[in-house]
């Protein structure tokens, strides 16, 4: 797994990350905080088979953030529920490098989880993954919110990702 120094030289020399909002603050020990750049509401059923001939991807309505008169940044009301966040962040994992995203222990600790997939080496786009409100009262996220934490692993260079997600929301 990658250390702090390590993710930083891959930063500022091979563009691991960009389009962070600012880098001391979002580099922790061992990984890299991403944050909600926007939040959706599921709208339609998706649909998964085996060959992804037959996949279809659920339909998604954006939620808007509301500001308070004095705020830059608006806020995210949000109900229990489940929900879509795309990243801010653009990750570009070269082909020797996947990366895993954990929920952030603040979200946990305001009633709330992220469910991830594995971010495969070659990958390069935002992130895009499931928030899961738990709380019954619901939830406040401002935009920009650091919402997961992102961790490197090194593995033996692979042909690299060459799905339909390839360069994603760029």
């Amino acid at each position: 797994m990658l250390n702090k120094a390590q993710i930083k030289q891959l930063i500022n020399k091979k563009n691991l990350i960009t389009n962070y909002i600012n880098l001391d603050i979002q580099l922790t020990p061992n990984g890299f905080d991403l944050t909600a750049e926007k939040i959706f509401q599921f709208s339609s059923a998706g649909f998964l088979d085996f060959s992804n001939k037959e996949r279809v991807i659920s339909k998604v309505k954006e939620i808007l953030p509301k500001k308070k008169s004095t705020d830059k940044y608006g806020w995210w009301k949000l109900k229990k529920g489940i929900y879509k966040v795309r990243t801010n962040e653009i990750i570009n994992l070269p082909n020797n490098l996947i990366a895993l995203a954990f929920s952030r222990t603040s979200i946990l600790r305001i009633g709330a989880f992220t469910q991830h997939g594995v971010w495969d080496a070659g990958f390069s786009g935002k992130g895009e993954f499931v928030l899961v409100v738990q709380n019954p009262t619901g939830i406040n996220i401002k935009q920009n919110a650091r919402i997961a934490q992102l961790i490197f692993l090194k593995i033996k260079k692979t042909e690299g990702y060459n799905g339909i997600y390839k360069k994603i929301f760029i």
